[in-house]
């Protein structure tokens, strides 16, 4: 995401690293560059201005001409000020009150009915709610049927009104069903519409009055960059909504709408879309955004991720068969399997810092690991627990019923063998240090 910009920003940065002496004509040159990029991205030129002139406040304000290293400074500064210009601190969903209604609008083909879904399977595995979807959108054909398949895709109840073409006695309908059956987050989907569309826009304003949410999310693609911010505009002189809801930020190169939206409306980008799967939806965090912008990755997001699915007693029976070289191919298995749980393969890549450049050109997606996994599963149960069987003979037979070539066997049981003599290298080493760790807490504390 945000490849064009990122670009764009390190060129503006070079004309202060690659210069000897340090002049207000370079950073002006550099703040000026930066402005373009800025504008190149479909940030408004207001927005783009005012920031470029906070920039250059701050950075004749804090001595870039005397410091010792004036590119850093000047990227610490755009840091802070783009962190600032799209919200300073992450935004909470309100989650207090039981039940929780939360009310989704948004623009034809946003993807909010999608995202509505999203949020239900994020609140029920993230933040242990029993969500209820209610279908809204009486208009678009099978609108109901589409929550009704990704309601049954992440295992929550869907609210429907067959024949009723009300959205406003569907709404206030739900409520009581959902307070009857001890669901504690409705989230009521409804109908896209065009900010032009007076009838719609009166419409959604009165869904507003009749169940009186405590979330107003407005669902936009970023992809559409200005145009996105100019509607989040017309609807929130209309609704006065709580949060911003960006999808699709992982096709969107440029970053206009995540730049912009925040200063046009001054409400928080909450939650952001990257990629199709139900749980392809990330908390926005400001800062972490910016070091991505700015090509120093998101190593915290990436952490997070591991995290959620990182088991501690799986963890620690891998460690022991390491230690005793004891990891197979169905260990290593696992660990593909939990690495494609955690996102898109080159979106997690461009979270570690310097890595994201690299990448750029690269076709990376979680079909890498297919024919890794075809190799794998074309091994009998017995060559995957015991690696060290697999002779020439048996290399062939893995490749033909992989449909893979011996070399990429090969290639596979290779890579395999280094990185299990790795690991257990690494396992050893670490299990000495805590070792000698150890030993040294104990003479320093007189423990024996």
């Amino acid at each position: 995401m945000f490849e064009n910009l990122s670009e764009k920003l390190e060129r503006s940065f070079k004309i202060l690293k690659g210069q000897g002496h340090i002049t207000e004509i370079n950073v002006a040159e550099t703040i000026k560059d930066i402005r373009k990029a800025l504008i190149d991205a479909d940030v408004s030129y207001k927005v783009a201005k005012t920031f470029c002139d906070q920039v250059k406040e701050k950075a004749m304000g804090q001595n870039v001409l005397t410091s010792i290293s004036p590119g850093q400074l000047m990227v610490k500064i755009v840091h802070d000020e783009l962190a600032d210009l799209m919200g300073g601190e992450k935004a909470d969903i309100n989650l207090k009150p039981s039940p929780v209604i939360i009310l989704m609008a948004g623009l034809q083909g946003s993807g909010k009915t999608t995202f509505a879904a999203k949020l239900a399977n994020f609140l029920k595995t993230k933040r242990s709610r029993q969500p209820l979807l209610v279908a809204g959108d009486v208009y678009r054909p099978a609108a109901i049927d589409q929550l009704k398949v990704l309601g049954s895709q992440i295992g929550v109840e869907v609210y429907t009104e067959e024949g009723n073409q009300n959205p406003v006695k569907i709404a206030t309908n739900s409520i009581s069903f959902a307070k009857d059956r001890g669901f504690n987050a409705i989230i009521i989907d409804t109908a896209g519409r065009l900010a032009i569309d007076a009838q719609m826009m009166d419409e959604i304003e009165r869904i507003k009055k009749a169940v009186n949410p405590h979330e107003i999310l407005f669902v936009v693609d970023s992809m559409t960059g200005q145009d996105a911010v100019n509607t989040a505009k017309a609807f929130n002189d209309l609704l006065d909504f709580d949060g911003v809801i960006l999808t699709k930020l992982d096709g969107d190169t440029r970053g206009g709408a995540a730049l912009t939206i925040k200063s046009v409306v001054n409400k928080p980008i909450k939650f952001v879309g990257i990629g199709e799967k139900m749980d392809a939806i990330d908390v926005f965090y400001p800062d972490r955004m910016a070091n991505r912008i700015l090509g120093m990755g998101d190593i915290v997001s990436l952490v997070e991720k591991a995290q959620e699915q990182f088991d501690e007693e799986e963890a620690k029976k891998l460690q022991k068969k390491i230690a005793k070289d004891q990891f197979n191919f169905n260990d290593f298995l696992k660990q593909i399997k939990q690495i494609k749980k955690m996102g898109n393969i080159k979106d997690l890549m461009g979270m570690i810092p310097g890595m994201g450049k690299m990448m750029k050109d690269l076709d990376i997606d979680n079909d890498s690991f297919k024919h890794i996994e075809a190799i794998i599963y074309s091994m009998t149960e017995e060559e995957r627990e015991n690696p060290h069987l697999i002779n020439g003979s048996r290399r062939r037979r893995i490749a033909g019923g992989s449909g893979t070539e011996i070399q990429e066997v090969n290639r596979l049981i290779k890579q395999f063998d280094e990185t299990r003599k790795m690991m257990k290298m690494i396992t050893t080493s670490g299990a000495k240090t805590n070792f000698r760790q150890m030993q040294q807490m104990k003479s320093r504390t007189g423990i024996r």
